[in-house]
C-alpha cells in the first residue's frame, strides 16, 4: 500500500504534540513559592518561638524601625521612606518600592474616602532570628499594625482598625537601628497596588455625609462578633494573644485560611449547625467550608443567606450600607471568589468594616485593599 509521506510526517507531529500537552497538563505543578514564604510558614507551622528576652530586646529595635517608615507614609516622603533601605541591593530596592506604591494607593483610598490617617503604630513580635553575617540579621515576625483616621467633616471622631502581617526581613545593624535589605510579607493591599484612581466627589459625598449606625443585634450575632474579634490573629486585641483558636486547623499553608475564619464566626455564633456539605472536623474541612468560592455558593444554595448586591465598587458601594455584623463580603478575581471577610462593625460615618483572615484584618473598612476596578464585590446577608 502507497503511504502519503506529507500526511505520515503530519500524523507523527500532530500526535507528538499531543502527547506533550497531556505530559504538561498532567504534571503542572502550581508555582513554587518563594523561600521567604517557605521559611514564613515552616515557622508559624511547627510553632517555632525565640527565647523571650532576645525577642523583646530586638522588637523594641524592630518597633521603632516601622513606626519611623509609618510617620514616613503619613506624611506621604518617599525621601524618608528610601533612607530606611538599602536601595543599592536588588532586594532593598524592591521594598522600598514596594512601600511607595502602598503609601500612594493609601493616599488614593483615604482621598476616594474622604478621611485623613491620624496615625499608624506598630506592635512587633520576633518569632525567630539569626545572625547571616556579622550585623546582619534574618528575623522572622508578627506585626500588628495600628491605623486611625478621622473624616475631613468630623475631625474630633477617631476610627481604628488593625492588620496583622508576618514578615520575613534581612536587616543591618547601623548606629543602634535597622536598614532594611531584603522584605518579604503578606500584604493586605497587594490586590489594589495596580489600582486605577477612583476618584468621584459623588462617591467621597456620599459617604461623609452617612450617619454613625447602631443596629440591633441578636445574641448569635453579638457572640459571632466577640469570636471574630478574639481570633482573627495578630490583628487580635494583645489580651487575646494575638492567635488564631487553636480548636481548629490553620490552612494558610493549604491555599488560604479565610473561608475556614469565616464559617468559624457562622458555626461558633451559635446559629448554624454542621452538616455533610459545610463541615469542619479533625482537622478536615469540606469544599463549602473552607474555599472561598465554595463557602459562598453554599451560603447563597443553602438559604442561609442572600444576596444584597454584586458588582464593581462603584455599582455597590451604596448598597454597603445595608450590611450587617455577621454578613460576608467576597472578592471575586478572575471570575472566581478569591477572599472572603465578616462584617463586624461600623466607623463613625457607619461604613461596614470586616475581620477576616490572609492577611488578618480587625474592623477594616470592607473595600481597603481591594478596591481594584478588576475587582468585583459579592454582598451577602446572612441569616441570623
Amino acid at each position: 500500500m502507497k503511504v502519503n509521506k506529507n500526511k505520515y510526517i503530519n500524523y507523527i507531529l500532530l500526535s507528538s504534540l499531543l502527547v506533550l500537552f497531556f505530559v504538561l497538563i498532567f504534571n503542572y505543578k502550581p508555582n513554587k513559592m518563594s523561600e521567604e514564604e517557605a521559611l514564613v510558614r515552616e515557622v508559624y507551622k511547627n510553632n517555632d518561638e525565640h527565647p523571650k528576652e532576645i525577642s523583646e530586646q530586638y522588637s523594641v529595635l524592630l518597633e521603632n524601625l516601622f513606626d519611623y517608615r509609618n510617620k514616613a507614609i503619613l506624611d506621604k516622603n518617599e525621601d524618608i521612606l528610601k533612607g530606611l533601605y538599602d536601595t543599592d541591593i536588588k532586594f532593598g530596592l524592591w521594598a522600598y518600592e514596594q512601600e511607595v506604591k502602598k503609601m500612594k494607593y493609601l493616599e488614593n483610598w483615604s482621598s476616594k474616602q474622604g478621611v485623613n490617617f491620624n496615625d499608624i503604630k506598630t506592635k512587633v513580635k520576633i518569632k525567630k532570628m539569626r545572625e547571616r553575617e556579622k550585623d546582619l540579621y534574618g528575623i522572622i515576625c508578627d506585626v500588628s499594625t495600628e491605623y486611625k483616621y478621622s473624616y475631613e467633616n468630623e475631625p474630633d471622631k477617631i476610627n481604628m482598625f488593625r492588620i496583622g502581617t508576618y514578615h520575613y526581613l534581612h536587616v543591618r545593624i547601623e548606629e543602634g537601628g535597622y536598614i532594611i535589605t531584603k522584605e518579604w510579607y503578606t500584604d493586605p493591599f497587594a490586590d489594589s497596588l495596580n489600582l486605577e484612581n477612583i476618584k468621584s466627589e459623588d462617591i467621597k459625598n456620599y459617604i461623609i455625609n452617612h450617619e454613625e449606625i447602631h443596629p440591633q443585634l441578636t445574641q448569635e450575632q453579638e457572640k459571632a462578633i466577640e469570636y471574630a474579634h478574639r481570633y482573627c490573629g495578630a490583628a487580635a486585641d494583645e489580651e487575646f494573644g494575638l492567635k488564631f483558636n487553636t480548636k481548629y486547623r490553620d490552612f494558610n499553608c493549604d491555599g488560604g485560611d479565610c473561608a475556614n475564619f469565616a464559617s468559624q464566626i457562622m458555626y461558633e455564633s451559635g446559629k448554624f449547625k454542621k452538616n455533610a456539605i459545610w463541615n469542619y472536623e479533625n482537622g478536615s474541612a469540606t469544599k463549602a467550608w473552607v474555599n472561598a468560592q465554595g463557602f459562598k455558593n453554599y451560603i447563597i444554595n443553602s438559604g442561609r443567606g442572600s444576596y444584597i448586591s454584586k458588582g464593581s465598587y462603584e455599582e455597590v458601594y451604596r448598597e454597603a450600607y445595608n450590611l450587617r455584623p455577621g454578613d460576608f463580603v467576597g472578592y471575586e478575581k478572575k471570575g472566581r471568589i478569591t477572599h472572603v471577610s465578616t462584617v463586624t462593625g461600623f466607623d463613625s460615618k457607619g461604613y461596614p468594616l470586616v475581620t477576616c483572615h490572609n492577611t488578618d484584618r480587625l474592623l477594616v473598612p470592607w473595600d481597603l485593599g481591594w478596591s481594584d476596578k478588576a475587582i468585583k464585590f459579592h454582598l451577602i446577608k446572612v441569616n441570623y
